[in-house]
């Protein structure tokens, strides 16, 4: 697995600037540069462990560290290590999965509170595919149609509030294809008219789904837009 090799790699990164066996980590000072990639470093790994719910013991990991670092005798013989290592692998993958199929199911719970809320907002209309829209300003314009491009202004928000993405913000609109976007604007594209400006409200199935959007948009995540149709190109 990729985390093997990158622990490996931030292992002997880390290595470089161990200059005492015997200091203790409370007692590290950041005195140059390579202190501070090798804390950044140890850091990085930490956060990664933290939210990958891995059970390592950061003191015991620092030990290994320095013993392989500094040519100790290990308290390994290399096929321990690997058998070890091996068996980790194994049990990390399993919960790997058991954690995504829970974060999974506490998501898709969290969303059906929050669509149900929101459906019962004054001025919002649920369509059947799960898409919810408020008209905020009505168009005077023809819709578009599937194979259509258009131009528009619009905001992106999860529904903590983040905002993800937004033209306005850019000062600049954008162009697209209708068909070339998620589900949810596409649905949303064909009903609006030129001149109008909604509200919507995407589920994730409708959006992005259970592979997220890049490090912005986190997986099964409800999305919120405020989109402006200015024009049909």
């Amino acid at each position: 697995m990729k985390y093997v090799s990158t622990i490996i790699i931030s292992v002997f990164i880390i290595a470089i600037s161990c200059s005492n066996s015997e200091q203790q980590a409370e007692d590290v000072k950041l005195n140059d540069y390579m202190d501070t990639v090798s804390y950044s470093v140890g850091v990085d790994i930490g956060k990664s462990f933290r939210y990958q719910e891995m059970d390592i013991n950061p003191k015991v990991l620092a030990k290994g560290l320095e013993d392989a670092f500094s040519e100790k005798e290990i308290e390994l013989t290399e096929e321990e290590v690997q058998l070890t290592l091996g068996k980790f692998r194994q049990e990390f993958q399993q919960k790997q999965r058991e954690v995504a199929q829970r974060k999974a199911q506490e998501a898709a719970a969290a969303e059906q509170s929050y669509l149900v809320a929101s459906s019962q907002k004054e001025g919002v209309v649920s369509l059947p595919s799960g898409l919810q829209y408020k008209v905020v300003r009505p168009g005077d314009g023809p819709s578009p149609l599937k194979t259509d491009k258009v131009k528009v202004h619009y905001r992106g928000t999860l529904t903590d509030g983040t905002v993800f993405d937004s033209s306005y913000d850019r000062g600049q609109p954008i162009s697209f294809n209708v068909s070339g976007v998620i589900k949810g604007w596409t649905e949303a594209l064909l009903l609006m008219q030129v001149g109008a400006k909604w509200e919507l409200t995407i589920p994730s199935g409708l959006g992005y789904g259970a592979r997220g959007g890049g490090a912005k948009i986190p997986p099964n995540s409800t999305l919120l837009f405020e989109v402006e149709l200015l024009e049909i190109e």
